[in-house]
């Protein structure tokens, strides 16, 4: 075996010195960056507990809401049913009121014909029969029937206003349009 000098030896000496100062350097930085990886998945597992709570709670809040949204669409759904309904029964009620409106209407346009058709049915009454004081029992059967009509008795038997004939409708003064005919 050969000897080292000792400049080999000092030599070999700062080297394992420098070699040892590096290991204990590396172990420091090693065991910072342990306590670093600890504490950055101490505070990961943390923010992840955090995360999990706060998605639980935006989940629950979530399903709340869905509730109150159902429970408000059920509601709605139950107003637009009676709403449906009430326009319905109004549109039913709209329908009636048009037929009155439409027979009023006809009623409003025919009341100048039932007026002049009164006025004339009250002239003839007054001007054409007269009251009887008491019917008496004629010796002809066929005579009481032509004199006497419901109490009243007619002045003129023969007379054309009271005739319901069909030769009523050959009187040149009668305007056929009264009553809606195109005879």
């Amino acid at each position: 075996m050969s000897m080292l000098s000792s400049v080999q030896i000092k030599e070999a000496n700062a080297h394992l010195a420098a070699v040892h100062r590096r290991v204990t350097e590396l172990e420091q930085r090693l065991d910072a960056a342990e306590r670093t990886v600890r504490e950055q998945a101490e505070r990961l597992m943390g923010k992840d507990r955090e995360l999990q709570a706060a998605v639980r709670e935006l989940a629950q809040r979530k399903d709340r809401e869905m509730v109150d949204v159902q429970a408000k669409l059920q509601d709605c759904e139950g107003t637009v049913q009676r709403l449906h309904m009430l326009m319905k029964e109004k549109d039913d009620v709209i329908a009636q009121l048009r037929h009155r409106s439409q027979l009023l209407d006809k009623i409003t346009r025919s009341r100048p014909l039932l007026d002049n058709l009164l006025s004339y049915m009250a002239e003839a009454e007054h001007s054409h029969s007269v009251r009887l004081p008491q019917p008496t029992f004629p010796e002809h059967p066929a005579e009481s029937l032509h004199s006497v009509t419901n109490g009243l008795m007619n002045t003129s038997p023969n007379d054309r206003n009271f005739s319901v004939s069909e030769d009523d409708t050959e009187e040149l003064d009668q305007d056929d349009s009264i009553f809606g005919t195109t005879v």
